[in-house]
């Protein structure tokens, strides 16, 4: 598609300044009619049968939504699809030679499948995983890099109707074991290693270490990515000796119910403990491919890019089920955005003439700090749309973005969304929305929310509120579905809410501005962790009498962890601090690792005991105190401060 003139700017009611989308985009666009929003809030819930519509169904549903008078919600009930056969079978008769997954490694490797070949493989691994005694009882743990066998073995999951449950290749074995024992999982595949920034991870050991820990036998499959010969054990098998083992094998997918479960993932919780996150088969993977393209823009001819790790939720939603479903070519890069050079996304993109970019305001950031000239060296005029996923993108960014990467023409949409609902929820539409940097957007077609108070009152317009969504969608997760997770369970539906726990503004246009979180869960590149968890693990440290944890803002990741930290007698705190990030490294990962560790005698607390954590927020900012009235020992504070402002 041909890039056009400079978009017009204008001014919104609200003064602040609105981008329209070029022209040449919106004569391309999947969505362009204004009139959607009416539609889909007149016809609602039946307006929902667009985006099932985009799939294809065994058995067809009788109803969009069973449970308009309040939960337990069903969509889709009575239909009947498989995940994987929405993926990959159906697209065979015109799409067999199209590519479907283009990988590059972290060392310059490539590998490409078309969607005949991906078929291939996804048949032979499920073959089998139900050989070796896999049934739809069972969850399988998937613990491995961003590597074409990882989507390979989720297909494989969804061909056979059984969930599963991918871990961050970067989380800890601690990490692994305890989502390994909560999913009462008994199946792992993982690999005896890989590579980041030119060094070997080896992961195979965290794996043991995991499998040790777990209190029942789990049956693991290992795939060889280092090409070292690593012993693997009797219990072990080869990823590549099971696939030669059923070469040409295949195997009829599992017809399953709309509601049954398609995975689990764990996201952090504000209990310290991971929190499961299951999604079901129907209503998400009508929701990802109803967003995928109208938000996103796909188109099956388009090479889609998005550059999370399929260990997120992003990455199951916006590079596996979404794009697949829409039969488009998508993208998987192993490796990170600054090596061998801080060019290497850029080439990427000019390599394989990507149309459609999707990455996080985080990697935006650092971008911008590494300087226009390394986007300059290569041709991106293959871009299409831009969008960014996982935090709130502030406007000098956002217009940083689309300036230096989208040529001063592309469309940039800013998505809200979480792990709980799924898919999108909050975005502009790029062929009908005016764009405002720093603004994500309104409620998708479909969507409800608004803007509320403490007190429950609806937030006045550019006032701080909780964004709260108050219909039901159709990625929401089983715990909202059954009514027994999050939110209020209520007899009507008129009264049922999902409250997010972030906290927005919005103004007259209607447009929402995410501020950042309310609950106790630090953001670190669009990845959530618990201050719980996190403080439990620096308090369980020898030498460590309490601890608090809070996020503060970050020139590159958004938000960056700060651990403070009192210890007891007789401990020298560089041993302390060289402790405390080992112990966050081990139990949570290395992206969890503090950017600093202050020790004090004391922290903030008011009266009663309560530690203030605004305040130490504050601190870490650099930011005024405010009102400290509260506090029983306001002298820490300035020897806090004074500690913090030496390092």
């Amino acid at each position: 598609m041909t890039r056009g003139d400079e978009p017009d700017r204008g001014q919104s009611q609200t003064g602040r300044e609105t981008v329209e989308p070029p022209d040449w985009f919106v004569k391309q666009a999947n969505v362009t009619d204004l009139a959607v929003y009416d539609r889909f809030e007149r016809e609602w819930p039946d307006c929902w049968r667009e985006a099932a519509e985009l799939l294809d169904w065994e058995k067809p549903f009788e109803t969009v939504l069973r449970g308009t008078d309040g939960p337990p919600f069903e969509w889709f009930p009575d239909g009947r699809l498989n995940a994987a056969y929405n993926c990959l079978d159906r697209h065979l008769p015109e799409r067999k030679n199209q590519l479907a997954l283009v990988w590059e490694g972290h060392l310059g490797e490539s590998r490409t499948y078309t969607y005949l070949e991906l078929y291939r493989e996804v048949n032979a691994f499920a073959a089998a995983l139900r050989d070796r005694g896999v049934g739809p009882d069972d969850v399988v743990t998937l613990y491995l890099p961003m590597v074409p066998e990882l989507p390979v073995a989720m297909l494989a999951c969804a061909r056979l109707g059984v969930p599963h449950n991918v871990v961050f290749a970067g989380f800890s074995a601690d990490a692994l074991a305890t989502r390994m024992e909560r999913a009462e999982s008994e199946y792992l595949i993982t690999c005896d290693g890989y590579y980041r920034r030119g060094s070997a991870v080896a992961q195979k050991n965290k794996a043991d270490n995991a499998r040790i820990t777990v209190d029942h036998d789990v049956s693991v499959v290992v795939l060889d990515r280092l090409g070292r010969d690593v012993h693997l054990g009797d219990d072990y098998v080869d990823y590549h000796d099971l696939l030669a083992a059923h070469e040409g094998a295949e195997v009829e997918p599992v017809s399953q119910a709309a509601d049954d479960p398609l995975f689990r993932i764990y996201t952090s919780g504000t209990t310290g403990q991971p929190k499961a996150v299951t999604h079901t088969t129907g209503g998400y993977l009508a929701h990802v491919a109803w967003t995928a393209r109208s938000v996103l823009d796909i188109k099956p001819e388009d090479t889609y890019w998005c550059s999370a790790d399929i260990g997120w939720i992003t990455g199951h939603s916006y590079i596996v089920y979404g794009p697949l479903a829409l039969g488009t070519t998508t993208v998987l890069y192993n490796g990170t955005a600054d090596h061998p050079e801080k060019d290497r996304l850029w080439e990427l993109i000019e390599k394989y003439a990507v149309d459609v970019f999707y990455t996080a305001p985080t990697a935006v950031r650092a971008f911008m700090k590494w300087g226009e000239q390394y986007p300059e060296q290569h041709d991106l005029s293959s871009l299409r749309l831009l969008g960014t996923v996982g935090e709130p993108i502030d406007a000098h960014a956002w217009e940083w973005y689309r300036e230096h990467i989208g040529g001063g023409e592309c469309p940039v949409v800013d998505t809200w969304w979480q792990t709980e609902t799924g898919a999108i929820l909050v975005s502009t539409l790029p062929g009908v929305d005016e764009m405002k940097p720093g603004a994500a957007g309104t409620p998708l077609p479909g969507i409800e929310a608004s803007v509320v108070t403490r007190s429950g009152a609806t937030a006045e317009p550019n006032t701080a509120g909780e964004l709260v969504v108050t219909r039901p969608w159709p990625g929401m997760p089983r715990a909202l579905l059954d009514g027994t997770g999050w939110g209020s369970a209520p007899d009507s539906a008129e009264e049922w809410r999902y409250y997010p726990e972030d906290s927005v503004s919005v103004d007259a246009d209607g447009y929402i501005t995410f501020l950042g979180r309310i609950d106790d869960a630090i953001n670190v590149a669009g990845r959530r962790f618990s201050t719980k968890e996190l403080e439990s693990t620096v308090a369980g440290v020898t030498g460590v009498a309490e601890a608090a944890v809070v996020g503060a803002d970050d020139e590159t990741t958004g938000t960056a962890v700060y651990v403070f930290a009192s210890p007891e007698d007789g401990y020298a705190e560089r041993e302390l601090q060289t402790a405390i990030e080992d112990a966050i490294v081990n139990a949570i990962g290395g992206i969890a690792r503090p950017k600093e560790v202050v020790f004090t005698p004391d922290l903030p607390k008011t009266r009663s005991g309560k530690v203030m954590r605004r305040l130490l927020t504050s601190v870490a900012n650099d930011e005024d105190l405010g009102d400290t009235s509260a506090l029983r020992n306001p002298e820490i504070l300035g020897e806090i401060q004074s500690t913090t402002r030496r390092k």
